[in-house]
């Protein structure tokens, strides 16, 4: 039997993406053209790493591996409850993995992760408890099963930390090899130690202040580097090369972002899988996980750890509190002295929502301490709501002091998403990351107002704003002098706000975008959410109001506030979507264009997909709803989200741009997506058409109208349309026009006229 042992861990993580009020992620500029980022690197990474391909010499396809059945690995909670609901099957074949690898090895592969990625040293005392517990209930509802080892996010650790994973039963977690401070024998002098002298083939035990212990594995830091630098995944026998060389008595482990495979290297799954069969078939090693190593090889030598440190930042986590030199690098000359007011302005919101959690909750919670650690199991699995309640809720609470302990709970959950690692790792503070924090911190916010925190939500928002101030991006092209964070707040995250009436229109204009004829014979409309629900139902009677029409909107939410009824008034849309308007209870209109950018692209976006179904007849009626649905992108965005729903529609779309296109931003937009995607060839022709048939009209005309002839040619030029206009090119050498407006138009058209 082998002595040498090998294990691949991979980290697959997205930040929290979820829309607070909705529980849904919505699009996402910068993850163009995929609809947002879970969904793109999914494609990319994930469900290729479930079926990764192995070739043969002809390059077919020989067999299919489930990579995650022989890896170590462990899966953000936000991001596996939303593959559950969007990507099943590579969910499936995850937990599948689990199981196989637990039948092989008696240990299962996954491994547990905090839950919102938090900087554990950052973090309160309590709130490491509770993302803790968050982590294993997530894990256990899962997996069912409970998790042996924990990773911590960018390895952040500190004695406190470990304390946490120990007193929630977590056996081991995986650092970096230069977090070890010293090493010794039971009894024996402690023995300093860098990343060259540690000995990362065993693994070691850290006694922690209360009595427990934690097994810590370190991982190979130069191969992972090489996995995620130096291109070692372009070539799988190379990869396969370095893996078996290092191989050494022991465990030699490699930890890895699972992206690098897919997503940062094209095809890397396919070396990684490679890399797998290689290591199954080789007598001298042996694959393992972490768990099933540590049953067999329980760990004799001591630790002590530089606190605190993590593997991303050189100097402990100073990368999530200041401005510490370390970046992705992509833009040299940007600082981030906008962390630390970032860090400062939501800590101190926490500890304002923890102080009235404490006054609060008592009167409402048996013990609100232990309800909060155990509110992860309501996350994790809403059904289990009412055996939460009977053994948390105080006994006797009416359903308006129920509904407040609720949000309380549900408050909690918010503010802790806010500090999810994302928000500092990168190079600015005008980015999609940290708007998702404040736009959390905003939710938060709001559900202290509904359980009447001093001064309201209007007070939090203010403090929050105020301390925003301190903060200032890094100048780009979008804004050159860059923003302040309040700044920032106020036109990226509050706009987000959801209310009552933005949701009843989101969920209206989304069952318009898939049947833009709503609604037919007063059909209901039900759109749920996984946070939330609107369900609308139409008056017989019509509204006084010309082309409105009344309704009830009933709204519920999954956490947070109770159900409520509204009066509702729609306008549906009719030449411009964006001019549809509603209002609830009589209060303020709100216009569709008032919506925010992703919610309105969402909007677009399933017109798009519905358009992929309509009749080609049908396509060019909806050219004009389709031109005012296209958005000016957003974000780091340089094509259109989920591009190929767009593609029945470019030939209407082209045309509709080509003869009543403007210079305006939604003509800019659309002129984007015409350019930015491949055509299909009979799209293309279905164009040319389409263009020729446009010019012969304008030909047929008594007196023709040559500027505009000259215009359809130029802008098709600028649209790079490149139609063949032989149909057209005859008719005008048959006119053989002779004023200096035709020869300009016959020039538009190729000839060479004088």
């Amino acid at each position: 039997m082998t002595d040498r042992h090998l294990c691949i861990h991979g980290h697959f993580y997205q930040p929290p993406r979820e829309d607070p009020w909705l529980g849904a992620v919505l699009p996402e500029g910068s993850a163009a053209p995929g609809r947002d980022w879970n969904a793109r690197i999914t494609r990319e990474s994930y469900a290729p790493l479930s079926r990764a391909r192995l070739l043969d010499a002809q390059g077919r396809i020989r067999t299919l591996v489930n990579a995650y059945e022989f890896i170590s690995f462990n899966f953000g909670p936000t991001l596996l409850a939303w593959m559950a609901r969007q990507a099943p099957e590579t969910y499936e074949l995850i937990l599948e993995a689990d199981r196989a690898s637990r039948a092989r090895l008696g240990f299962g592969n996954a491994m547990a992760q905090i839950r919102h990625h938090t900087i554990m040293p950052l973090a309160s005392a309590e709130d490491k408890r509770v993302e803790t517990a968050w982590a294993v209930q997530d894990f256990e509802a899962r997996y069912g099963r409970s998790p042996d080892g924990l990773w911590l996010p960018e390895a952040a650790a500190d004695t406190a930390s470990l304390e946490a994973l120990a007193e929630a039963g977590i056996a081991y977690t995986v650092l970096a090899p230069r977090q070890a401070a010293a090493v010794a024998d039971p009894g024996g002098p402690w023995q300093p130690v860098d990343e060259a002298s540690l000995d990362i083939t065993k693994p070691y035990r850290a006694e922690l202040p209360s009595g427990r212990s934690i097994a810590i594995f370190f991982y190979h830091g130069a191969l992972s580097q090489a996995v995620a630098f130096e291109r070692l995944l372009t070539d799988g026998g190379a990869f396969w090369s370095r893996l078996r060389a290092a191989a050494a008595p022991g465990l030699v482990c490699l930890a890895t972002d699972g992206e690098t495979y897919g997503h940062h290297f094209t095809f890397g799954e396919m070396a990684l899988a490679w890399c797998l069969e290689q290591a199954q078939a080789d007598p001298d090693v042996r694959l393992t996980n972490f768990a099933a190593h540590l049953a067999a090889h329980p760990p004799v030598r001591l630790v002590r750890l530089h606190e605190p440190s993590s593997w991303s930042c050189v100097h402990g986590v100073e990368r999530w509190r200041a401005d510490c030199g370390c970046k992705t690098g992509d833009h040299p000359g940007w600082a981030q002295a906008w962390r630390g007011p970032l860090r400062e302005a939501l800590a101190a919101l926490k500890a304002r929502l923890d102080a009235h959690y404490a006054q609060a909750a008592p009167a409402l919670l048996r013990d609100p301490a232990a309800a909060l650690r155990d509110y992860g199991r309501v996350i994790a699995a809403p059904a289990g709501g009412e055996a939460f309640a009977a053994a948390h809720l105080a006994p006797g609470l009416e359903p308006a002091a129920r509904q407040q302990a609720w949000e309380l709970l549900a408050m909690q959950r918010h503010a802790l998403a806010s500090f999810a690692s994302c928000a500092w790792f990168f190079d600015d503070l005008d980015r999609i990351e940290p708007v998702n924090a404040l736009t959390n911190a905003l939710r938060a916010c709001e559900l202290a107002g509904r359980t009447n925190i001093p001064g309201g939500a209007q007070a939090l928002e203010a403090a929050l704003e105020q301390a925003l101030a301190q903060a200032r991006s890094n100048p780009c092209p979008r804004h050159p002098q860059g923003r302040s964070g309040d700044d920032i707040l106020r036109q990226e995250a509050r706009p987000r706000h959801g209310t009552p009436a933005s949701l009843a229109l989101h969920a209206l204009l989304l069952a318009w975008a898939q049947n833009p004829g709503l609604p037919p014979g007063g059909a209901p409309v039900d759109h749920a959410w996984p946070d939330a629900r609107v369900a609308v139902r139409w008056d017989a009677a019509p509204a006084a109001q010309p082309g409105a029409l009344p309704g009830t909107a009933r709204i519920s939410h999954t956490h947070g506030e109770a159900a409520a009824e509204h009066a509702l008034l729609w306008e549906p849309p009719a030449a411009d979507p964006w001019a549809s308007r509603l209002r609830l209870d009589n209060g303020p209109w709100l216009a569709a264009r008032d919506l925010p950018w992703n919610k309105r692209q969402d909007i677009a976006l399933a017109f798009a997909a519905a358009s992929a179904t309509a009749q080609r007849a049908t396509l060019a009626a909806r050219a004009a709803t389709a031109r005012a649905l296209t958005l000016p992108l957003a974000e780091a965005q340089t094509t259109q989200n989920e591009a190929d729903h767009w593609q029945h529609l470019l030939p209407a779309l082209a045309h509709h741009w080509i003869a009543n296109g403007t210079d305006s931003p939604e003509d800019e937009a659309l002129r984007a997506l015409l350019t930015a995607h491949p055509w299909p060839d009979a799209a293309r022709q279905e164009l040319a058409q389409t263009l020729n048939h446009a010019a012969l009209a304008l030909l047929a005309a008594p007196g023709p109208d040559w500027a505009a002839l000259a215009r359809l040619a130029t802008r098709a030029q600028a649209l790079d349309a490149q139609p063949d206009w032989w149909p057209t090119q005859n008719r005008l050498w048959a006119l053989a026009p002779d004023s200096p407006e035709a020869r300009a138009a016959a020039r538009a058209f190729g000839f060479a006229m004088a």
